[in-house]
């Protein structure tokens, strides 16, 4: 712990005329806010304290202090005060304040062994800052002048002066003109304007002096005139003039006035241009003067954020975590941990936009190796050799209490399985481990049709003769013709009535003629393929799992290998791959393509039918068919094996930079999340049917929830959202009227299961619907069963009951001001996809108005 998160820094400086020099540890270093911009001006605040002025000239030593660090941890943490105490207020107050942060800092400025070259540097940007302050002083005199208490730009005053000597009344323009020529004594031929700008640029004061003294004398003149007059308006309000303008100017002193007052505003203007320009370099110069390659050689990177949102005396906290695995942000909020970017971490960690900042920073050195997989068994071993120094005493104390705590993880395990409640026969079909299409399950030891051991060894014994002949049955007739081909004369079995729709007719002469040309001593078993036919399965059929080969996805498989016969037996292994995946990708395209019905969902079907409606990646949608045809259960003939081998081997060639697995992998979890959308929504169907409308809340609850997640992707992502939120509420609707029947018994027992009912269901329940989108509906029903729970406050009712409505009801109308978390139903195990889709029917044509439909 003290090696990775403990370090050391030395601190030099005067004190009262002494010098001392102390070492000292540190873990989390502390920084202040107030007056920074970014870290590394808290850095370098937080190092050099006081004013490091020199002393007079018998003294050699500095005033204040600096620190540097020594040695530094690999994890390195700042610690951000953000809070202080308001003495006025008497109370501790939050610093809002902008701090900025990089990913990456640079701790070398900061060492010990950097003392000198840091020095010098410090003493450069002293300089520089004292340059800038200058600088600054000489730009605000031009950018406020005046010797007023109001100032101004000098360039927008030249402008103005500008503008006015040009303005003209639009009354008096030509009156104006020809007065000025009587009365003024400059004219065109006594002062030209090109002499009046030569002799400006030869003599600046003459002709200052000179302008002085024209505008002296008209001033003299105007002054008698007034002296002269009554003091009575000359003019009427009505020929005042409209804006400010010089009564009487000639055009040649109107250009005078405007080129001495033009040149000297783009003097002042390049003046003020160059000032900004050095300010702008110096202070370029100055960010810039840590960019020596040597002072860049101890990198760390930000690994994580702790932030706070709130007040000094209250508030909420998370952080965020740097995966350097996955090269993403995680955000860890509670109980929730989400992906996240720079752009969020910036806007919820650095302040100054709202009540939330961090307040403290982990770096860790980007040099050292950072912790993999492969890592771990190094540890491991490090860690066994430590255990081997120890003691015989404490060896055996520690191999005891590890085998005590595998006895109470094995007890506890014991005793949560006990707690999950026997699904009934109903619903015991559909006990079966989630997982997803492709992969292969195991098959079940109380499944009805479970091969038995001694009927497996004759199963795997039958399969080249049927294959045989549903490819030539293909090749002449079609399809129907190769599916009626494997359909054998035998006494019909009882069916269910899906069953009886497909009833098989008896199989033709030919299929005993192919039969005879199989392997004399090759012992065979006939399977029944749903929409395939009767297949034969060879004795040496490898890894052969009939649930497997039941599913929707393999008898497709099946039937595009029967399909691609003709090219296999023509061209090679090869080609009869690609022609076989061409037909499978076009039949589950076409599938994809065609108009759902209330009682089907084709994505129930095949893995390939949601990524098509939801526009998967290409590469995708490719590698997970050919998982299909690489599937160890196609082993059932000499083509299907060659086929499975080719696909096999096309599956190694696919290297990391040919496809994103972490994209495969989600589209794959998407599908696996939307499967057990499913077969929660029918499980909770079933036992509304059943009025079991506690068991069924739950179940349509988890489904609501995740269905929701599923959806914020897209709209086909997930199952129908209203059929969901629609038993939802009527599940809600009985068990509270069920709750308030309870409760209106005043009997001891029944209040409290009812009361029970209110707080693990109801209320839960509502508080994960208002915190979502919550509809109208949703919204009236919850009304309805508050006010229901409301009307007992105006009656009389006993004592004990109005003390159980006054625990319950605040929370029943206010759920959000605690955290409620509802019980997770019985984990159960999907159906087979063939199983799946005809439960789907069932149960949709059952809550359409038929009767209750029990689905075996």
């Amino acid at each position: 712990m003290v090696q990775l998160f403990y370090g050391t820094f030395l601190t030099e400086g005067i004190h009262e005329g002494k010098p001392f020099c102390n070492n000292e540890t540190f873990g989390q270093y502390p920084l202040q806010v107030n007056g920074y911009r970014n870290l590394d001006e808290c850095l370098e605040g937080a190092m050099v304290e006081g004013d490091i002025e020199l002393l007079p000239s018998d003294h050699s030593v500095k005033y204040g202090q600096e620190r540097w660090f020594t040695k530094l941890p690999p994890v390195l943490t700042f610690e951000l005060s953000r809070f202080e105490f308001n003495q006025s207020l008497g109370q501790p107050e939050k610093i809002h304040n902008k701090l900025e942060f990089p990913q990456i800092i640079y701790m070398d400025r900061y060492m010990y062994r950097s003392k000198e070259l840091v020095r010098s540097k410090r003493e450069c940007i002293r300089k520089l800052k004292e340059e800038i302050k200058v600088l600054q002083q000489k730009l605000e005199r031009y950018v406020k002048y005046g010797s007023g208490p109001a100032r101004f730009p000098l360039p927008d005053m030249l402008k103005y002066v500008i503008e006015f000597a040009s303005t003209k009344p639009a009354s008096e323009n030509s009156a104006s003109q020809s007065d000025a020529r009587m009365t003024l004594p400059l004219s065109s031929e006594h002062c030209p304007a090109s002499d009046l700008i030569s002799k400006e640029s030869t003599s600046k004061e003459s002709t200052s002096q000179d302008a002085e003294s024209t505008f002296s004398s008209e001033g003299s003149l105007h002054k008698s005139k007034v002296a002269n007059q009554p003091l009575t308006p000359s003019r009427s309000s009505m020929e005042m003039p409209s804006h400010p303008a010089p009564r009487t100017v000639t055009d040649e002193e109107i250009n005078f006035v405007k080129t001495c007052l033009q040149r000297w505003r783009s003097e002042i203007e390049q003046d003020i241009q160059d000032l900004k320009s050095c300010i702008a370099s110096t202070t370029q110069t100055i960010e810039q003067m840590y960019c020596d390659p040597l002072l860049r050689q101890v990198p760390y990177r930000l690994h994580a954020v702790l932030v706070h949102e709130g007040q000094a005396n209250a508030g909420h906290y998370w952080a965020y975590i740097y995966n350097q695995p996955r090269q993403v942000w995680l955000k860890y909020n509670d109980i929730s941990v989400t992906e996240s970017s720079w752009e969020e971490l910036e806007r919820d960690s650095y302040g100054g936009l709202r009540n939330v900042s961090a307040y403290c920073l982990m770096y860790i050195n980007d040099k050292l190796p950072h912790f993999s997989a492969e890592a771990a068994p190094n540890e491991l071993d490090q860690m066994s050799g430590e255990v081997e120094a120890l003691s015989v005493e404490l060896k055996h104390y520690i191999q005891e209490d590890n085998w005590r705590f595998e006895q109470e993880v094995e007890e506890w395990e014991e005793e949560q399985s006990c707690k999950i409640p026997q699904m009934e026969s109903s619903t015991s079909s559909a006990s079966q481990d989630f997982s997803s299409s492709q992969e292969s399950s195991v098959a079940s030891s109380h499944g009805a049709r479970c091969l038995s051991s001694e009927h497996a060894v004759i199963v795997k014994e039958q399969t080249a003769q049927a294959i045989a002949n549903t490819a030539h049955a293909y090749e002449k007739s079609g399809v129907e013709a190769a599916l009626s081909e494997l359909k054998e004369a035998e006494p019909q079995k009882p069916m269910s009535p899906e069953t009886d729709l497909a009833e098989q007719p008896e199989q033709p002469a030919q299929a005993h003629d192919a039969e005879s040309a199989a392997q004399p001593n090759a012992e065979v078993s006939e399977v029944e393929i749903p929409s395939v036919g009767r297949i034969l399965v060879r004795s040496d059929a490898d890894g052969y799992d009939e649930e497997v080969m039941l599913s929707p996805a393999m008898q497709g498989v099946i039937l595009a290998i029967a399909k691609a016969r003709q090219t296999f037996d023509r061209d090679g292994s090869e080609a009869g791959l690609i022609k076989a995946f061409h037909e499978e990708y076009s039949r589950l395209y076409q599938l994809a393509k065609e108009t759902p019905t209330s009682h089907s969902d084709p994505r129930l079907q095949h893995v390939l039918v949601y990524f098509f409606q939801n526009e998967a990646p290409k590469r995708v949608v490719e590698r997970t068919l050919l998982e299909q045809f690489a599937d160890k259960n196609l082993s059932y003939d000499e083509r299907s094996i060659s086929i499975m081998k080719v696909a096999q081997a096309k599956l190694k060639e696919i290297g990391p930079d040919d496809m994103n697995m972490e994209e495969y992998k989600k589209w794959h979890e998407d599908y696996s999340l939307f499967r057990k959308v499913s077969v929660y929504l029918l499980t909770g169907l079933e036992l509304y049917q059943k009025g079991k409308y506690q068991e069924a809340l739950s179940y349509l609850v988890y489904a609501y929830q995740s269905n929701a997640a599923l959806l914020m992707k897209g709209p086909r992502r997930g199952v129908k959202e209203s059929v969901i939120a629609l038993y939802r509420r009527k599940c809600l609707l009985e068990l509270n009227a069920k709750a308030a029947s309870l409760f209106e018994t005043n009997d001891e027992h029944s209040v409290t299961e009812g009361i029970n009912v209110m707080n693990e269901l109801i209320i839960p329940c509502i508080h994960l619907i208002i915190n979502n989108d919550i509809s109208k509906d949703d919204l009236d029903a919850i009304e309805i069963m508050r006010n229901h729970w409301c009307s007992y406050l105006g009656q009389d009712i006993a004592e004990n009951l109005q003390l159980c409505l006054g625990e319950f009801l605040p929370r029943l109308l206010d759920p959000s001001a605690e955290i409620i978390v509802l019980k997770e139903p019985p984990t159960i195990r999907p159906n087979s996809p063939y199983d799946l889709c005809s439960r789907f029917a069932a149960v949709m044509e059952s809550i359409q108005g038929v009767s209750t439909v029990t689905v075996k």
